[in-house]
């Protein structure tokens, strides 16, 4: 109440000094003796109907916060009344002989002086705030977009706990620019100093495109000069609505290793995948199901779900439809070794797509069992490839693996089998296209290594690394999703498209950053040795390989030679398995022989 009763007398006040600075610039710094008296009516005048108009009509009767658009509206509609008032009285009645312009400069400047004070007040109250108690004082990398919201988002916000000191911006265009009260102070390779001079205990990437490249060269340098990391998550993620602090997430492995941007044909993606009835294998596993997610947003007239794990499909469809009754005919639980079953479950869906992510994929495991490789990665896909073919599907899309490329294990020949089954069905279906997808490791999947070391430093170590030199791609499911879905749209049928994975990264390397992020530098890396099958480096393409660009920049495509059933030399019918076993046995023997361990 005592608040009130101050504003209401200080805007009163501002009235007064409002109709005499308008006086005064009237008539020319000039004031006579009878002017004098005709501004004190006037100033009585207006402050008298502020007051009792403020607190009958206007923002004095109501505890409003300080400043906020409730306030200023009340504030506005009181003053300019008064404004109104005073300029008919002045007009209609020799009350108030004031030069006639007076009322209206007067309106204005008192107006514009109420809402400066209250802003001035608010701003300086909310600064106050955010200073007070367990306050992070960070430095914002990024001016653009996405940096102006969050830092507008944070000044607006004095309980997220964030208090932007400084922005940083390698742009010279942007280096005086000024966001919410908060300047560009610098570039990148000045976060150390920076952070010393405000005092900054935090450093945010507030630069959702950023790559995985950027992200590590910030956080290095974030590192070196003891700074924690925040990290704005990438366009995808913010589903089009405006960045704001709770968004911000601690950096972990997949923004250093997996934050590839990916451009879309959406429009090419959409035109195969609406409408269509599409069928996904491997659906309760970690890509499989990410592809279903996916695919659900370009509204296919049907999906089916199809794998032999009934707790992945549980998971799946949760999801993607917010519940898992598992009543839905989308699911369908079956095994593609079963080829009967398999050909049951096509004619009943009789899908127009498939996308064939069903698949065995430990190396060492698959080492020991070269059978169970047998059985799913090649029968398996045959079966599923010659169900495709019985009704008639129009796109076949095989996922596939880096570890096909120059093969050495019993995991990489059966997949690159897979390569050549999927393009010798493609010869033999002129109207469908049969293509292959190859990629290397997506972060986050079951069995990656990234889900291994986690395990490994919550039991506080050690972390076990094969080789001090061992390297693999990685890419994010979501990317590594999304590209499929665009090779499945421009794939002309029978090649392998390649996505490009960037540039390999050191295990030891994402093992060191995990347990630097984790914040128990005393865990220690173990090395154990390669595994046989092993390579130090995968490739993504074959050494004979002729390799052409596809309409899409992170796309190639390579050849593959089909593998029809009266070519198999050495390898007679897969409904043999034993001597097909056998010969890709000693395929993965000769492959080890060229790339020792």
């Amino acid at each position: 109440m005592l608040s009130r009763i101050r504003w209401s007398l200080l805007d009163a006040l501002i009235w007064v000094l409002a109709l005499a600075l308008a006086t005064v610039l009237r008539l020319d710094f000039v004031l006579p003796d009878h002017v004098l008296q005709s501004l004190a009516t006037a100033a009585a005048v207006a402050g008298g109907l502020q007051l009792v108009g403020g607190w009958v009509f206007g923002p004095y009767g109501i505890n409003h916060e300080l400043g906020s658009f409730e306030e200023t509206g009340e504030l506005a509609r009181t003053t300019l009344g008064v404004g109104v008032v005073l300029g008919a009285v002045g007009l209609f009645t020799q009350l108030v002989p004031l030069p006639r312009s007076v009322p209206v400069t007067a309106t204005l400047v008192a107006l514009i002086s109420m809402f400066a004070v209250r802003f001035v007040l608010r701003s300086r109250k909310t600064r106050r705030q955010r200073l007070e108690g367990d306050v992070r004082r960070a430095l914002v990398v990024g001016a653009g977009s996405g940096g102006r919201v969050l830092v507008e988002s944070l000044a607006r916000d004095p309980a997220s706990g964030l208090h932007a000191v400084a922005l940083v911006d390698d742009d010279p265009s942007k280096q005086r620019l000024r966001i919410a009260g908060t300047r560009v102070r610098g570039r990148v390779a000045d976060i150390a100093q920076l952070a010393k001079r405000y005092e900054a205990n935090t450093v945010i990437i507030a630069i959702p495109s950023a790559d995985a490249e950027t992200v590590r060269s910030i956080n290095s340098i974030a590192t070196e000069a003891n700074l924690s990391v925040l990290v704005l998550p990438p366009v995808r993620q913010l589903f089009g609505q405006a960045p704001t602090a709770s968004d911000l997430h601690d950096l972990d492995v997949a923004d250093l290793l997996g934050r590839k941007p990916v451009d879309l044909d959406m429009a090419a993606i959409s035109e195969y995948l609406s409408g269509r009835r599409v069928l996904v294998t491997g659906a309760g596993g970690s890509i499989g199901a990410e592809l279903c997610r996916q695919i659900s947003r370009f509204f296919p007239a049907e999906l089916f779900m199809l794998d032999r794990d009934e707790s992945g499909l549980h998971g799946t469809q949760m999801s993607i439809e917010g519940h898992a009754l598992l009543d839905s005919e989308s699911l369908v639980l079956c095994d593609i070794r079963d080829a009967d079953g398999l050909h049951e479950a096509f004619r009943r869906t009789r899908p127009e797509i498939v996308f064939h992510a069903a698949a065995l994929k430990h190396l060492t495991l698959l080492e020991r069992h070269p059978a169970e490789a047998m059985k799913t990665n090649v029968i398996g896909t045959q079966n599923v490839i010659d169900a495709a073919r019985a009704v008639g599907v129009t796109t076949f899309v095989n996922i596939s693996t880096d570890k096909a490329a120059n093969p050495s294990c019993v995991l990489g020949y059966s997949k690159r089998v897979a390569e050549r089954l999927t393009a010798a069905a493609d010869a033999l279906e002129p109207t469908s296209r049969y293509v292959s997808v190859r990629f290397g490791n997506v972060l986050g999947s079951r069995g990656s290594v990234v889900v291994g070391f986690t395990e490994q430093i919550r039991k506080g170590g050690p972390v076990t690394v094969t080789h001090p030199d061992v390297e693999r791609y990685f890419m994010l499911i979501p990317e590594a999703c999304q590209l499929v879905l665009q090779a499945g749209s421009i794939g002309g049928g029978g090649e392998v498209m390649v996505l490009d994975m960037g540039q390999p990264v050191k295990i030891v390397d994402v093992a060191r950053t995990m347990i630097q992020l984790s914040g128990r530098p005393e865990i220690e890396i173990v090395y154990t040795g390669l595994r046989p099958g092993e390579k130090l480096t995968e490739e993504l393409f074959m050494t004979s390989d002729e390799i052409s660009r596809s309409t899409h920049p992170l796309i190639s495509q390579v050849f593959v030679p089909g593998l029809p059933e009266d070519e198999r030399d050495g390898m007679p019918g897969l409904d043999e398995p034993g001597p097909a076993l056998g010969w890709m046995v000693r395929a993965a023997q000769e492959g080890r022989a060229r790339h020792p361990a």
